[in-house]
């Protein structure tokens, strides 16, 4: 369980990190666009990655 525990650290560093970039993105910092694009590809990793992590967690528990 620790490594969800992780991914959704990261989850939540990554949308804060989107968040700051689009904001000033928004403000005219073309740069900080692509920053923008890169969090947001990260955040589909990671949920990707929990989504996985939930549902093996998931499964392990009917097995018992």
């Amino acid at each position: 369980m620790e490594v969800t525990s992780t991914n959704a650290k990261e989850l939540e560093l990554q949308f804060s990190t989107f968040n700051e970039n689009f904001t000033k993105f928004s403000e005219g910092n073309k740069a900080a666009g692509t920053r923008a694009r890169k969090a947001l590809a990260e955040i589909g990793k990671l949920t990707k990655a929990i989504r996985k992590e939930i549902q093996e967690s998931k499964n392990a528990v009917k097995q018992l």
